[in-house]
């Protein structure tokens, strides 16, 4: 199959280094969602950050040993921004209490935009069987459709989570 079109097969010596650090994602109410990609996903909050004075705090969450987190502030915050594919969740306070707040556009709905991020898991099966026991929100069980090796949840905010297994999944 040819590439397609505007596809470099050659990389910009000007990149080299880059990497892709950070998915951000709006969040209503940060406790909620700091138990679910903790609890649930397994995720561990590598930095938090707070901004009283514009109402918002960030919380950046991984899958790193802790034994890799530096336990100095400053080193901790340089090596946070050199950590690949983490999640950032933004908290604008004041919406997990706010009744008029409707929550964020998920992107799978019209119109359509940002779809869901991907979790790899070693075993998709026991994964999904673990979500159901924790009465996580699925968008798509595993035998739902015709692709069976993949399964997608929603988070607190309706945001769509992949779950697959490399070692299972088919295109």
């Amino acid at each position: 199959m040819p590439l397609p079109a505007g596809y470099s097969t050659t990389r910009d010596p000007a990149t080299n280094g880059f990497i892709l650090q950070q998915t951000m994602m709006r969040v209503k109410d940060a406790t909620v969602s700091l138990d679910f990609y903790s609890r649930v996903l397994g995720m561990r909050l590598l930095k938090q950050f707070h901004f009283p004075e514009w109402k918002f705090s960030l919380y950046f969450m991984g899958y790193v040993d802790e034994s890799q987190v530096p336990t100095d502030e400053g080193e901790r915050h340089r090596w946070l921004f050199q950590q690949p594919a983490t999640l950032e969740l933004t908290h604008n306070h004041g919406t997990e209490s706010d009744p008029e707040f409707k929550g964020y556009h998920n992107g799978n709905s019209d119109p359509r935009g940002f779809g869901h991020i991907g979790i790899d898991v070693p075993d998709v099966v026991a994964a999904c069987e673990r979500f159901e026991s924790l009465g996580v929100k699925f968008a798509k069980k595993l035998t739902d459709g015709r692709m069976n090796t993949i399964a997608f949840i929603t988070d607190p905010d309706g945001y769509w989570i992949e779950i697959f297994s490399h070692n299972s999944v088919k295109v």
